[in-house]
């Protein structure tokens, strides 16, 4: 608890003494604040902390992005739900009457999206194809490195046929790094070049598609979030504080595919794991494993598929133009660092199960009504992440001020 010592003042721990909150911003976020991070500040002043789940406006991430999807809204309860977003939950009874003609919103809104993509990209996307989309910050504990290595087994098992019956899809990212950030900037480069290597392969480019967008921004984000069917969430458990991307995503009718992380686990609770699809480690099984010890290349050496993704780093499947940027990926999996051990933010570790659940997810898109279906129940159970109920959470339980 101590802000200063040896010279060196605690930001956080003189954060928690003067302030008159603490809160996280997603409920494992508060959690963690209690349990670890600040674990003998709460013992002392457990009243100070609070959770405070984030959000975000539908009036820009539903009525302005999505016009189609709000409209069928209106249609199906009214539009007092513009006003009022707790009365989306109405659509709970209604999703059976309304999935044909959702499909149709969402169709439309992936062919928008493929015009966009086009436009500013120049690569062509056939409007049939499922959109799986991992937008955010370009960080190593986000893990997109291990959604490439996903997209390149999966590339693998088409390739030599054991995949069959694969439902067209397309992989699209956007991100920015850091300046500095060397890694993150060398994992964009990476899957830039497995885009250029998969989308010029006629075996499979009718298949398996990967786009990373040009300069993401908020005009970007608007057309995907409406035309994504699966939303990529796959940070390492109890890394990610609660995102927002992950909301703007079920609002719009995908589901997701990702951790018991940050804001995951209240899209779970809310809209049903049975609609969503979960997969890899806890963050107990993380923490044991930091305790009892982990070893990546043992995952490596007995897994053929994982052993194909990782060399591609380095065996020159997946070329750096000399850079050896990639070979400092290889390493951070497999050697480490003087700050790290290898494969710190466990990507080996959930590897496998990350591509079972995006195979399971592909297998399920086949039946185009009961997918709608699970869509539709993320849209419908999505009020809760509107930011009027956190601006009012604040309002009432921080800031002593009503609204």
């Amino acid at each position: 608890m101590s802000v200063c010592s040896s010279d060196r003042f605690s930001m956080a721990n003189l954060a928690v003494f003067v302030g008159k909150t603490v809160n996280g911003v997603a409920k494992l976020h508060t959690e963690i604040l209690k349990d670890s991070l600040f674990k003998t500040a709460y013992r002392y002043y457990p009243e100070k902390f609070q959770n405070k789940t984030n959000g975000i406006t539908q009036r820009r991430w539903l009525m302005l992005c999505n016009r189609e999807l709000s409209e069928l809204i209106d249609d199906t309860i009214g539009k007092d739900w513009r006003n009022d977003i707790s009365l989306l939950g109405g659509l709970n009874g209604r999703i059976s009457d309304i999935t044909d003609r959702f499909v149709q919103v969402k169709a439309e809104k992936r062919k928008q999206l493929f015009e966009y993509v086009k436009q500013h990209e120049g690569i062509e996307i056939p409007d049939h194809f499922i959109v799986y989309s991992q937008v955010k910050r370009l960080h190593e504990y986000k893990r997109q490195l291990m959604t490439a290595f996903a997209i390149l087994e999966i590339y693998k098992g088409l390739k030599d046929g054991t995949i069959k019956n694969f439902q067209p899809s397309v992989f699209l990212f956007g991100a920015k790094s850091a300046p500095s950030y060397k890694r993150a900037k060398a994992i964009i480069k990476l899957i830039n070049e497995i885009a250029r290597k998969l989308n010029s392969d006629k075996d499979t480019n009718g298949l398996l598609k990967v786009v990373f967008v040009q300069n993401y921004n908020v005009s970007y984000a608007e057309k995907i979030v409406a035309g994504t069917d699966v939303s990529l969430q796959v940070s390492t458990a109890g890394l990610e504080a609660s995102g927002t991307g992950n909301m703007k995503f079920m609002m719009n009718g995908a589901v997701t595919c990702g951790t018991m992380d940050g804001a995951n686990i209240e899209i779970v609770e809310l809209a049903g794991r049975e609609n969503n699809y979960i997969f890899g480690a806890e963050v107990d099984e993380i923490e044991r494993l930091k305790r009892e010890g982990y070893d990546p290349l043992k995952l490596i050496e007995t897994n053929p598929l994982h052993r194909y993704a990782v060399s591609a780093l380095v065996d020159g499947t997946i070329p750096d133009d000399g850079t050896e940027c990639f070979k400092d990926l290889y390493d951070a999996l497999t050697v480490g660092a003087a700050w790290h051990k290898p494969d710190h933010y466990f990507i080996l570790q959930d590897l496998q199960s990350y591509v079972e659940a995006l195979l399971k997810i592909n297998a399920d898109s086949r039946d185009k009504t009961a997918f709608a279906t699970k869509q539709l129940k993320n849209t419908a159970n999505s009020a809760f992440f509107s930011s009027d109920r956190t601006i009012k959470e604040y309002a009432s339980d921080i800031w002593g001020i009503c609204l």
